[in-house]
């Protein structure tokens, strides 16, 4: 089960305690699920009954009981244990979600994109970005290197969402795009109404020297109100460098599809009794956090998503393939697959960044 699964799930629980008349409530638009927090337990958590106690009239913690009589049992769902004044603390049944896996591999590097096959609703995501009915989102930057990277990685993130957008910059120098890959369509005033501004605290140093995916990076991956790091370290081979690792585990993840291939084997979705929470947790989440960016201009949300994607992937990646005389069998094919939907996220979030993500590293 998907956490857009599993908030459909809690919200069909809800409906239902509606119908049987044990609460009187409005049912939400969406219900938050998350990894559980500190004093938490299970595979995600949701605050749901905090949210509907005061409409329900109710405390807080009756109201997660109700659901909880509603959720137990339900196919996916092994157990729910209430913690702290109210929160629902899921536990799936079953390994690994192979639904998961395969729709990721079936959307390919646009899973989590608005128009992609299936896309999963995101479901604690804030509205969905602007312009459905056609208007042009309109984003404008001052002349300055970091501005206009940072306005060109939001309307890449938009555009997944299904948005038309329109950079405009006060200033732009023609060697931004040969070394950076940005583009602006028009230089001068805003030409759309209202525009967005893109205003991020601009870099202490030329990040030029950096080349283009580490010069992104270190654009991009801290938040608009931080000031860049602009130094040698984005260019480290070593895990202290987070774009490393994500493009680390990237690479990792196509090299054991080419050395299953050498063994006879390819990925096919299926049981990982033993898959890490946090892995499956993160590649679940990857929708609603490219929602999130989109909704609040914010890039830098996806760049720390895939240094937790690649975080929760690299322990994980070394126990894919057959060890010793262990001849390759469908637990070996559902880790391949596993392991590909993370690469696959991977590439798909360095690609909205503007960032290589290399098949060898």
């Amino acid at each position: 089960m998907t956490p857009a699964e599993l908030s459909s799930t809690v919200l069909h629980a809800v409906r239902r305690a509606v119908d049987a008349g044990e609460l009187d409530v409005t049912v939400p638009a969406r219900a938050v699920v998350a990894t559980p927090g500190p004093g938490g337990c299970g595979d995600y958590a949701t605050n749901i009954a905090l949210q509907l106690a005061r409409p329900a009239g109710q405390p807080p913690y009756r109201v997660a009981e109700v659901l909880r009589s509603y959720l137990v049992g339900v196919d996916g769902v092994a157990d729910v244990v209430l913690t702290g004044p109210g929160f629902l603390n899921i536990s799936l049944g079953g390994a690994a979600p192979a639904a998961l896996v395969e729709e990721i591999l079936s959307a390919g590097t646009r899973y989590g994109h608005a128009d992609a096959p299936d896309a999963p609703d995101a479901p604690d995501a804030p509205d969905a970005p602007d312009a459905p009915d056609g208007s042009v989102v309109g984003l404008h930057c001052p002349h300055d290197l970091r501005a206009v990277v940072v306005a060109d990685a939001v309307a890449r993130v938009l555009r997944c969402q299904g948005a038309l957008v329109r950079v405009t910059a006060e200033g732009f120098d023609r060697e931004w795009t040969a070394a950076l890959g940005v583009r602006v369509d028009g230089v001068g005033p805003a030409s759309a109404s209202p525009p967005v501004t893109v205003r991020p605290v601009p870099a202490p140093a030329d990040p030029l020297p950096l080349g283009r995916d580490a010069a992104r990076w270190a654009l991009l991956h801290p938040a608009a109100h931080d000031r860049p790091r602009i130094g040698d370290e984005h260019l480290a081979q070593r895990e202290g460098n987070p774009l490393f690792r994500v493009r680390y585990a990237h690479a990792r993840s196509r090299a054991l599809t080419r050395n299953a291939a050498d063994l006879g084997f390819a990925a096919e979705p299926g049981p990982v009794p033993d898959a890490p929470q946090e892995l499956l947790a993160a590649l679940g989440d990857h929708p609603r956090v490219l929602a999130a960016a989109a909704a609040h201009r914010a890039p830098d949300r996806i760049a720390r998503h895939l240094v937790a994607v690649a975080d929760a992937a690299l322990p994980f990646l070394p126990t894919v393939l057959p060890r010793g005389g262990e001849k390759p069998s469908a637990a070996h094919r559902a880790r391949l697959a596993l392991a590909e939907a993370a690469g696959t996220v991977l590439a798909g979030g360095l690609t909205l960044l503007g960032i290589d993500a290399p098949d060898h590293l």
